[in-house]
Formats: C-alpha cells, structure tokens, sequence
C-alpha cells in the first residue's frame, strides 16, 4: 500500500483550464439536451429499440456513479472520458478500468501533453509523414478539492515519472478508492506547467469547444500545429531549459 496520508490537498479552480482531445466522437444529443442525467437510463433504454449503435457512442455509462453525472450545454466534454475506457488506452492515473478527465491550466500544457502522446502513437505504428489527425481544443472550468503533488516528497516522485505509469497508476486507484476527487500534479512535457487528473464529470463545469486543431508528424516528431479555421500554422518548439 502507498502511503496516502502525507499527500496534501489543495482548492483548485481554474476558470480556463484546456483539454485536448481528438474529434472522433460527435457530441451525444443525449447529455446535452436533457438537464436532469436520472431520466437518460430510460431514455436510453428507449432509444435502444431504434438505435442498436446509440451504447457504441455513449460508451458505459455504468462506469459513473448516477449522482456525479451530469448535462446541459457542454455535459458530452465532461461524461465522454468516464463512458469511454479500455485497458488498451491506459494514462498516468488510470490502467483503464475507470475514467479520468485530465486538463491543462494553460493551452500550451494541454498541447505538449497531447503531442506527446500522438508522437508515441505515430512512432509504434510507423506513420508516414504529413498532417494527421485532426483535435478540438475543450475549454472547462476546475472547482475541486484535489490531491497535490506539485511539490512531492522523496517516496512520491515515482507518480510523476515521465515514462512509467506502473506507480501513478497505483496511486490513483488508492485515492479513488478512499475517496478522493483527483489530482494536480507538475506537467511532465511542459515546465512550468500544471495539469489536473480529476476522477468525476462533476468536478468540472463550462465546457465549451474552442480551436479545432490538426497536428502535423514530420516522421520524427510532431513539429508544427495549425488552426484549420484559418490556416495559421505553428512550429513546436521545446523549452528545455526552463
């Protein structure tokens, strides 16, 4: 077991925190037009009966507890990363077995962070270069009470290791279990930065789509970014020096 009870927690609210996601799933009529989340198991339910392919993009809804659900304008943002999981698409702070919205405080936080990852992608499964996928940018407010680890003791560093997950992961399943809403942490890819992992849709509020984005993989590493809307294209530059 890891020692959790050293760890402090700390008021975080951002009013403009920054996710980063990729622009596969359309928003879910579901969360955003019906306020009150008790009546969507009926009409999912309901709606099953006409739409067999509704559960594939709702994902699980089982896997969050019916009184940190939440809906209105934006509530597809907030519910997605909780209903969509699988052990194959493991994070920091979960190995797929429940979901975790994770956010930057600034957009460049987000970007780094989500670069970082599709470069990993790209490199396993060889990909050509030119521009790839295409991501839209998800501005959200953060109004909870999370565990901190932006300044960690000595036998806590491992749960901010840049290349391992083996200890964070084991962490974050400690927390939830005990309770806790989430995390703030240091950002691995950007210095300087911070990053919240928050463990319930209810801990975040506001989400409203900003920029879309696509990404452009050199063969090597993702070196620029453009705004398609106006086709302003921006070179990835890393500060590794602080």
């Amino acid at each position: 077991m890891i020692d959790t009870a050293s760890l402090p927690v700390s008021a975080i609210k951002w009013e403009s925190a920054v996710r980063i996601v990729r622009s596969i799933y359309p928003p879910i009529d579901l969360f955003e037009d019906i306020a009150d989340p008790a009546d969507w198991p009926l009409l999912i339910s309901a709606e099953q009966k006409s739409n067999p392919r509704l559960m594939e993009n709702i994902g699980n809804l089982d896997l969050v507890p019916e009184g940190r659900r939440v809906g209105g304008t934006g509530a597809t943002y907030l519910m997605a990363p909780f209903c969509h999981v699988s052990p194959d698409r493991q994070s920091r702070f979960s190995d797929g077995r429940f979901g975790v919205l994770y956010a930057g405080n600034i957009f460049e936080v987000a970007l780094l962070e989500t670069i970082y990852h599709h470069e990993r992608f790209m490199k396993r499964t060889h990909e050509a270069p030119g521009w790839t996928s295409q991501f839209r940018e998800i501005v959200l407010s953060v109004d909870s009470r999370l565990h901190d680890l932006r300044e960690p003791k000595a036998e806590q560093l491992q749960a901010l290791d840049p290349n391992s997950y083996a200890f964070s992961q084991a962490l974050a399943a400690q927390l939830r279990t005990a309770g806790s809403d989430g995390l703030v942490y240091p950002s691995a890819r950007r210095i300087g930065g911070e990053c919240v992992a928050l463990f319930y849709p209810d801990l975040a509020s506001n989400a409203v789509q900003g920029r879309h984005l696509d990404y452009h993989w050199d063969g090597t590493r993702v070196d620029l970014y453009r705004n398609p809307s106006n086709g302003h294209v921006f070179r990835i530059v890393i500060d590794t020096d602080g």
